[in-house]
């Protein structure tokens, strides 16, 4: 698959969401797409899928396509078993392996004691366990995955592992935004950062989190090769964060400087929408790894920092 010159905006005096997009999507591959809040990446990955039409450019060469939405439409009427046998028309498939496709795809994903409810009575977990079953009904050739683990059970994002390593196996492609960066970092083959509207291509993620550019930085300055300076701080941004949680970070060993400082009036509930860690970049990942596991805090981005930040 192809996209030449893609680019999207909503309404024609609007400003564009992503432009001029010219990337080759190589079969076998797992592509990780990063870059921060409100920088296309979802509506990049609707086009890719096909659910959204470019306003320039265009792809070609899309295979059978599998997608999940990052917001699933849960307000349906079907049961689960109904919409999934619905989408699974949809894909093609029919006959009698269509139910029994249906069933398979409830089981891997724990949902077999919902099929007969209403996807509107279903928990927002449930609802993405049946997002990822429409998705994966027909053995899609490409793909698409934005933010598909979120609200899954342990078990269920096993699963979903399992079925991206099925995908690529298979030959077929997988593109997808995580928010937690160690997320298939051993099977990443590309990285696409958008920036600036439009999309650069690096390496695959190395398995610690922090960008595989910043440890060759700094591999380079350890051997004496010259010309770079050594990464020496990381720039750690989270989504979520209780406001009560700020002084906690501040005790974590490794953590340079805080944004936005602790307020002592402060409601303790409040959440913020971003908060900035610096880091050193030697304790990143075990910083990295305690603060996946607080509730309801998400990992929004991960850059090296260009020198430590005494405060911001």
């Amino acid at each position: 698959m192809r996209l030449e010159a893609v680019g999207k905006r909503y309404g024609l005096r609007q400003p564009w969401v992503v432009r001029n997009v010219s990337q080759e999507v190589t079969a076998g591959r797992l592509i990780r797409l990063e870059g921060p809040n409100g920088s296309g990446k979802s509506t990049l990955l609707r086009i890719m899928a096909g659910a959204l039409i470019p306003s320039t450019g265009r792809v070609t060469g899309r295979p059978r396509a599998g997608y999940v939405p990052e917001r699933f439409p849960g307000g349906l009427a079907f049961s689960a078993r109904e919409y999934l046998q619905h989408m699974g028309r949809i894909h093609g498939l029919s006959g009698r392996g269509l139910p029994v496709t249906v069933a398979e795809w409830l089981e891997r994903l724990g949902a077999t004691d919902y099929a007969a409810a209403p996807v509107r009575t279903l928990s927002k977990g449930m609802c993405q366990k049946v997002a990822i079953a429409q998705a994966l009904l027909a053995k899609p050739r490409l793909l698409v995955l934005d933010e598909a683990w979120t609200g899954l059970d342990q078990a269920a994002r096993g699963t979903l592992d399992a079925a991206v390593a099925e995908r690529l196996g298979d030959g077929g492609t997988v593109v997808f935004v995580d928010h937690d960066p160690a997320r298939l970092a051993d099977r990443v083959g590309e990285r696409w950062i958008l920036a600036g509207r439009t999309v650069q291509v690096a390496a695959g993620r190395a398995e610690t989190g922090v960008p595989r550019e910043a440890e060759a930085a700094t591999d380079a300055d350890a051997a004496g090769h010259g010309g770079g300076t050594a990464l020496m701080a990381v720039v750690i941004e989270l989504a979520g964060l209780e406001a009560r949680s700020l002084p906690q970070l501040s005790l974590m060993d490794g953590v340079l400087a805080i944004w936005p400082h602790p307020v002592a009036d402060e409601e303790p509930e409040r959440r913020h929408e971003l908060v900035r860690l610096t880091v050193a970049a030697t304790g990143s990942d075990a910083i990295l790894r305690r603060l996946l596991g607080w509730d309801g805090v998400h990992v929004a981005g991960v850059r090296p920092a260009e020198q430590p930040e005494g405060g911001q």
